[in-house]
């Protein structure tokens, strides 16, 4: 009987700061780079990661600058996503990867997506959770309740939150955003207002789950999550965009079709009117019926398969 593996936590120093990151297997075929988004940390891949590396790779899912145990930057003001770029060729320098997949979620595709831009040949391929990419800017206007018009605002959200402790504000975000609907809040109420204390949570999202998140936001609070992705959402300073946006990669775009992010303007922007298709040059799209924003949680093992199979279809050798 061969032992059962286990994922392993450390620190790297990379730009300055210690990032942490798990991880597990060995890349007998390869790495796999997970990339958490809000509010997510580095356990939102905890199916993914096992899975990935009994398949034969190398799984590593880091947590971003200011999120779970990673530290916070002195300034999280300033934050920009240059910075997470820069993070992430740190972190493949820092483990001596030459190339990698990147599968990221919600705002951690916008890294995947623009290091595949910059760095090609660094690059396998690009699995995406839900987001799309869309190099034009999107037209679209929300309401002014719209949970990422209340969370730019300076303070707000720090308000609301800071109502609840840490593990409410989890629980209420996920079973929120585990909707169909946008989170909207009506004039005089805040974002957090949309739960109340009963709703229970997901079925696949236990407390102990939620405990363990908590645990890890404990660290570092929502400062620096709401700077990335909300408050520093078109801060792109510090990047060199090349002239032409088109991503020569594989790119996997894995949709529930019950993710809120749906009913977005842009979403329709990039798949209806073909932007993405037109950016992408090899893409792959597979929805789950089903699956809402946190699909890789909710049904992980068809998430888990359908990784698997797009990293088998394209070797790092390749």
């Amino acid at each position: 009987m061969g032992t059962k593996m286990e994922i392993e936590h450390s620190h790297l120093l990379i730009n300055n700061l210690n990032l942490h990151i798990a991880q597990i297997g060995k890349d007998k075929l390869g790495t796999v780079i997970f990339l958490h988004g809000f509010p997510e940390i580095w356990y939102s891949w905890r199916h993914q990661m096992v899975a990935v590396a009994e398949a034969g790779y190398r799984a590593i899912s880091p947590d971003w600058r200011g999120y779970g145990l990673s530290d916070q930057p002195q300034d999280p003001e300033n934050a920009c996503w240059a910075h997470l770029i820069s993070d992430l060729l740190g972190l493949l320098g820092a483990l001596s990867i030459s190339k990698a997949f990147l599968v990221g979620k919600d705002f951690g595709s916008f890294p995947a997506y623009v290091f595949a831009l910059l760095y090609p040949d660094r690059i396998c391929g690009v699995v995406s959770i839900g987001m799309q990419y869309l190099p034009v800017p999107p037209t679209s206007d929300m309401p002014e309740g719209y949970y990422v018009n209340r969370w730019q605002e300076p303070g707000r959200a720090e308000a609301d939150f800071g109502r609840f402790d840490v593990k409410q504000v989890v629980r209420t975000i996920y079973i929120l955003f585990s909707k169909s609907e946008f989170p909207i809040a009506p004039e005089g109420k805040e974002i957090m207002d949309l739960a109340d204390l009963s709703t229970p949570l997901p079925e696949w999202f236990t407390e102990e789950d939620a405990s363990i998140y908590a645990s890890l936001y404990e660290k570092n609070g929502f400062t620096y999550p709401l700077q990335i992705p909300y408050r520093a959402m078109n801060n792109i300073k510090g990047i060199n965009v090349p002239p032409d946006l088109t991503i020569h990669v594989p790119v996997l775009l894995i949709q529930g079709e019950k993710d809120y992010v749906y009913k977005h303007p842009w979403w329709y922007q990039a798949m209806k009117e073909g932007i993405m298709q037109k950016y992408v040059r090899d893409m792959e799209i597979s929805s789950i019926p089903e699956g809402c924003h946190f699909v890789q949680e909710q049904f992980p093992d068809q998430v888990n398969q359908l990784i698997i199979s797009f990293v088998k279809a394209h070797s790092v050798n390749a």
